[in-house]
C-alpha cells in the first residue's frame, strides 16, 4: 500500500496511541501530538524515536497547534496525507448540574479540537489533490443510555459527527475524504480494571480492544472510496444491547 504520512492527536494513550503505533508498525510517517510535553516524549522514545516518526506538543483546540502538526509533517515527510482527529474527553454528570464551564470545556477540547485542526490540514491536502480526515466518534450519539448521563460531551461528538457529513460534501470533489470511527467500549487505561462490566452494552457480549479500533481507523486510511461515513466499532452497541 502507499505509504502515507498520519497525523494523529492525543497519541500517547488508548486509542491514539494504539492507532498511531499500527501505522507505525506498518511503515507509514507518523506526527504524534500530545498537549503533555512529558507523556508525549515518553511516547515518542517508546515508539523508537525512528526516521518515520515526529511530535508536536500542544492543545488542538488552539489552531496554531494544528497548523504546526501540519508544518512538521510537511517539512519532515513532504506531505499530510491522514488526519486522525482522536484528541478528546469524556465523562458523566446530569443534565441539570452542567454549567457553562463545564460544556464549554467539551466543546473546546473535542469540537474545537477537531474543528481547527481539520482547518489546518485541509489546505495541504487540496494542494495534494488527496487527503484522508478520521475523526473519533461515539455510537452514543444515536443510542443514549438513561443510566450513565453524558450530555455534554456527547452533544459536542455529535457536532464532530455532523461535522463530517458536511465536510465530506464540500470537499468530495476535491478528492479528500471525512469519515467517523465510532468505538464501543474498548479496553483502555481510562476503564482501568472495569471495562469489562461493560460487556453486555454489546451484541457481542465482550468489550473492545484498541486494535479493533486501530485496525479500522488504518483501513479507512487507505481506501480511496469511502467518505462521508460513520462507522461504528462497537460489537452492535449500536444496534442494541445484549443483557
Amino acid at each position: 500500500m502507499k505509504k502515507q504520512t498520519i497525523i494523529v492527536t492525543g497519541a500517547t494513550s488508548g486509542i491514539g496511541k494504539g492507532i498511531a503505533k499500527y501505522f507505525l508498525d506498518r511503515g507509514d510517517n507518523v506526527v504524534i501530538n500530545s498537549r503533555t510535553s512529558d507523556s508525549l516524549e515518553a511516547t515518542f522514545k517508546e515508539f523508537g524515536a525512528g526516521e518515520n516518526l515526529a511530535m508536536v506538543a500542544g492543545d488542538v483546540s488552539n489552531k496554531a497547534v494544528g497548523e504546526k502538526l501540519v508544518a512538521t509533517a510537511i517539512e519532515k515527510f513532504g506531505s499530510a496525507d491522514v488526519l486522525v482527529n482522536n484528541a478528546g474527553i469524556f465523562d458523566s454528570r446530569p443534565f441539570l448540574e452542567v454549567d457553562e464551564a463545564y460544556l464549554d470545556k467539551f466543546l473546546t477540547t473535542n469540537l474545537k479540537g477537531v474543528y481547527f485542526t481539520t482547518q489546518a490540514v485541509i489546505p495541504q491536502m487540496l494542494k495534494q489533490k488527496d487527503g484522508v480526515v478520521i475523526n473519533i466518534g461515539t455510537p452514543l450519539v444515536n443510542h443514549g443510555l438513561g443510566g450513565w448521563p453524558a450530555s455534554a460531551p456527547v452533544a459536542s461528538k455529535g457536532a464532530i459527527h455532523a461535522l463530517t457529513t458536511q465536510l465530506a460534501a464540500e470537499f468530495g470533489k476535491q478528492n479528500i475524504r471525512v469519515n467517523v470511527v465510532a468505538p464501543g467500549v474498548i479496553r483502555t487505561p481510562m476503564h482501568g480494571d472495569k471495562a469489562d462490566q461493560n460487556a453486555g452494552l454489546h451484541l457481542l457480549n465482550r468489550v473492545g480492544e484498541i486494535e479493533d479500533v486501530a485496525e479500522m481507523v488504518y483501513t479507512v486510511a487507505k481506501s480511496t472510496f469511502i467518505t462521508g461515513s460513520i462507522i461504528n466499532v462497537d460489537g452492535g452497541k449500536a444496534a442494541g444491547h445484549n443483557l
